[in-house]
């Protein structure tokens, strides 16, 4: 019987550190589901003046309400769309009182890339954000031929001549029959922790049977 104790209390001790991790990670999937909720209530919050003082990790989201003009002059982000292909984000100055900022308008199919714009008054709902676009592998913006690859909000305002403040739009009112606003979501904030658990449960049952099939080897032996 004892030596069997040996590869029981491996087996069990193993399994019950897998399912440990599996519980772990149950509790970061309520913890960032929480953040979630929470991130999608800031959003979808009323809207706020826009701030003299920019902070970005306190007006992250901030929702917003303007009405001004969009003026001439754009900046083409590149981008892709599911189902429609490769397009572009269009980031037009705009002027709302006595400031002139960033406004993100939306995507354009890269067929329209050169189209033109509607320009002039227009109403617009948002939110402020600094998007995380670029990493190690993100190419040089190509300002030259106006395809910029990040949304690098410092390089856009100094290009179009604004404070470094990026409005994304929510809508936009007259709109632009050739640009569908792409607004602020939780979409691209990763949350895999479910996976991850059910991942560590797996395993801890794989390591269970396992442990059972080598005992059961062991047993088999030991009647030959």
């Amino acid at each position: 019987m004892t030596r069997y104790l040996a590869p029981l209390l491996f087996g069990l001790i193993g399994a019950g550190i897998l399912v440990g991790l599996g519980l772990w990670q149950m509790q970061r999937l309520e913890w960032k589901q929480a953040v979630l909720a929470e991130i999608e209530s800031r959003i979808s919050g009323a809207p706020e003046p826009l701030p003299t003082m920019i902070a970005p990790e306190e007006q992250r989201y901030q929702p917003v309400e303007l009405d001004g003009e969009i003026l001439p002059g754009e900046v083409r982000v590149l981008v892709s769309q599911k189902q429609i292909g490769a397009g572009y984000r269009i980031v037009s100055p705009f002027r709302t009182g006595d400031r002139l900022v960033l406004l993100d308008r939306g995507f354009t199919a890269d067929a329209f890339k050169d189209a033109a714009r509607r320009i002039g008054p227009a109403h617009v709902t948002g939110n402020l954000h600094w998007p995380d676009d670029r990493n190690s592998a993100t190419p040089e913006n190509d300002t030259k031929a106006n395809i910029w690859f990040a949304r690098d909000i410092g390089a856009m305002a100094e290009t179009l001549g604004t404070e470094p403040l990026l409005v994304i739009a929510r809508s936009v009112a007259p709109g632009d029959p050739n640009i569908d606003p792409l607004p602020v979501d939780t979409g691209g904030i990763p949350n895999d922790h479910l996976q991850y658990a059910i991942t560590w449960f797996s395993l801890a049952v794989v390591w269970l049977i396992m442990t059972a099939y080598y005992i059961a080897r062991l047993r088999k032996t030991g009647e030959t």
